[in-house]
């Protein structure tokens, strides 16, 4: 009687408990798709950038980035653009925004520094005033 719990007419009392099994595998299954693909929406364009011991960037908001690679082609987030049509670029997109947002400066190291320097000139002439170079970490030195 105590297994069924059943009443005098046959009927079966409501089950009081949920089963949370099937929510938990739903949410481990979304939590590993988010660590997978949450990496990939991060990186943009492959840059090989320089070493660096200065600590990382707080990330509040999403910033702009600008990327030269290793041939010296511009890109703005994603999207290439003619070197010749930059500054245009970058003014149209600060007349349009109402804050001051951050812009990152990815540049290979191979490239010119003055190349690199044109480019965040261009930056600061728009009137952006929150302007980073981006580097990769350093390794960490080796012990004896």
């Amino acid at each position: 009687m105590a297994m069924g719990m059943q009443s005098r007419r046959g009927r079966r009392a409501p089950m009081a408990e949920i089963n949370v099994t099937p929510m938990v595998d739903v949410m481990l299954v979304l939590l590993i798709i988010f660590m997978v693909t949450a990496p990939l929406l991060v990186t943009g364009v492959p840059v090989d950038l320089p070493d660096s011991k200065a600590s990382a960037l707080k990330a509040d908001d999403k910033p702009i980035q600008i990327s030269l690679d290793g041939t010296g082609a511009v890109f703005i987030d994603d999207a290439s653009i003619p070197p010749d049509t930059l500054a245009a670029k970058l003014s149209a997109i600060h007349d349009a925004r109402t804050d001051d947002p951050r812009v990152y400066v990815r540049a290979a190291r191979t490239l010119d520094y003055g190349r690199v320097m044109t480019v965040v000139g261009e930056v600061s002439a728009a009137g952006f005033r929150k302007v980073a170079l981006v580097s990769a970490p350093a390794p960490a030195p080796k012990r004896k």
